[in-house]
């Protein structure tokens, strides 16, 4: 199954595989070294923090204020209990 992202201009239609995507907003980013830190704020509130290489989010124009997807995938799912 493919899953489609319409870019906010509705000019292109990325595919991806992945069948999680949270659309949300970018709420803060912490450029380090090598990596950047990303905190995307979701419509419910919920944040998603994402570690991404800093060529990536320079290559994306990261911005505070941003509109962006969280796009997940993951091949497993670990569950932890106390």
């Amino acid at each position: 199954m493919k899953h489609r992202i319409r870019s906010q201009q509705n000019k292109n239609i990325m595919q991806i595989s992945a069948r999680n995507s949270l659309k949300g907003t970018i709420k803060s980013i912490e450029p380090g070294a090598v990596n950047t830190q990303v905190i995307i704020e979701l419509s419910n509130g919920v944040e998603v923090v994402s570690i991404i290489t800093k060529d990536s989010a320079e290559r994306l124009n990261l911005a505070e204020g941003k509109e962006v997807y969280a796009v997940v995938k993951a091949s497993d799912v670990m569950i932890a209990t106390d």
